[in-house]
């Protein structure tokens, strides 16, 4: 078997592993079922001088949080991949955050692009100067594709609680908070959340002193979007 055809097998497997907990624990808020496989988000590790460590406590918070909600086993901390690394594939979603630059090699590229196009999925939240660098990698990811708004309605809003859109967490320039995405073959592949900053939401309650609300309507929407990714088409 070619690596290429076995990463994919990775993934896929993956994915499945991923339907079968969400089988098993549909309508649940129950605890979650001993034995049962786990759920985790991966975090990248990029090159290019951003904080890609950034937000320590947001995702094993993140990972409590879905796990009180949905009644699926996720474990206390995320991992943390390259994208050179074969453990890349046993990850179906992965997470990219920072306030600085991201700056991918194009044999990076090619790997991201296989990946995403084997099934994965692709949520980044820009922390605040993510932005430029991000689009760029999009554009060069995929030149023949679109980073487009999402409407309100988008499923990704509805996947678990019902949504009006992407909530905003922090002021940054006053712009309001959006969200975008790649579609590819009828499958959104990435989804980029932008003057939002969820990630900050999800922190320990005192790193940002965001009001109970607040922090609730990032929770909301971090649970959203891996609902989303775990039982999209």
């Amino acid at each position: 078997m070619s690596a290429a055809m076995h990463r994919c097998r990775s993934l896929a497997a993956a994915l499945a592993a991923a339907a079968l907990v969400l089988a098993a624990t549909v309508g649940a808020a129950a605890p979650p079922r001993p034995g049962a496989p786990e759920v985790t988000i991966a975090r990248l590790q990029y090159g290019g001088g951003g904080d890609w460590y950034c937000d320590p406590s947001s995702l094993p918070n993140w990972l409590e949080l879905f796990r009180q909600r949905t009644g699926i086993r996720t474990p206390d901390a995320e991992a943390t991949v390259t994208l050179d690394s074969e453990d890349l594939y046993r990850y179906p979603f992965l997470y990219v955050s920072g306030h600085g630059r991201i700056q991918l090699e194009e044999r990076e590229l090619g790997e991201l692009r296989r990946y995403l196009d084997s099934g994965g999925f692709l949520y980044a939240d820009d922390n605040y100067g993510l932005d430029a660098s991000f689009r760029d990698m999009v554009a060069r990811l995929y030149p023949d594709a679109e980073l487009a708004p999402l409407p309100a309605g988008h499923p990704v809003f509805r996947a678990y609680y019902d949504l009006p859109g992407v909530p905003k967490i922090h002021h940054h320039d006053g712009e309001p908070a959006r969200a975008f995405g790649v579609t590819r073959n009828g499958r959104l592949v990435i989804l980029y959340t932008w003057s939002a900053d969820i990630g900050d939401g999800l922190e320990d309650p005192e790193v940002h002193g965001d009001p109970a609300e607040v922090r609730e309507a990032a929770a909301k929407m971090a649970v959203n979007i891996l609902m989303y990714a775990l039982t999209r088409p």
